[in-house]
């Protein structure tokens, strides 16, 4: 298995944590990986990852179950009519770092008898939670940590997107006893050139190496 992976996950859906992801990637010339991406419209995450991060095609891999119908992995599986087998999502072995992306929060089912924190678990890899900065992170972020500590997986630390919101960062990571990794702003124009120089200016690359 590869030393060198880290799980990007999230405390809720639309986070920004395609967008760090995109970011790490890119910052270390790593592979990235998604298992499950359930919904193509407009397009997939990998799409976005690949863009964004400005790394040869070669870098961003197949998703192993790629869904058609935007909503939970299990329910989408469902429709599409798709039986998810949990041993085929594996991280693939790759030649350096590997960053893997989740689907939505920490708590989002697989399958009906599988969550993805239960499926980090099982990988043991070191976990990034990406939270928001807006009302409402203290709860989720909060939440999150609980239950991937629960499951025995290893926290990596916390990054933050959005505008500053510093007295409800300080108190995440104080109750939540986790790292602040750093926090991305909010971008406008948002590319590869702007990403990575957010990147490098909020985040110090050797913490997630």
């Amino acid at each position: 298995m590869n030393s060198e992976t880290i799980v990007i996950t999230g405390t809720d859906t639309d986070v920004g944590k395609t967008v760090f992801a995109a970011a790490l990637t890119a910052a270390l010339n790593a592979h990235y990986w998604k298992p499950v991406q359930a919904g193509l419209d407009p397009s997939a995450d990998r799409d976005s990852v690949a863009t964004l991060s400005g790394l040869p095609a070669s870098h961003i891999l197949p998703e192993a179950y790629r869904l058609a119908t935007p909503c939970s992995p299990h329910r989408a599986a469902e429709i599409d009519g798709v039986t998810i087998d949990p041993l085929r999502l594996t991280p693939p072995e790759v030649n350096g770092p590997l960053v893997v992306e989740g689907a939505g929060g920490v708590m989002v089912p697989v399958t009906r008898e599988l969550v993805f924190a239960d499926l980090f678990a099982r990988w043991g890899y070191p976990v990034v939670l990406v939270a928001r900065t807006t009302l409402g992170t203290i709860n989720h972020s909060l939440l999150s940590i609980e239950a991937l500590r629960q499951r025995g997986v290893p926290i990596l630390g916390i990054a933050f997107v959005g505008d500053e919101n510093a007295d409800s960062e300080a108190t995440i990571v104080h109750l939540g006893r986790v790292k602040r990794l750093g926090r991305l702003p909010r971008l406008d124009p948002l590319d590869a050139s702007t990403l990575a120089a957010a990147f490098a200016a909020h985040f110090n690359v050797a913490d997630f190496q």
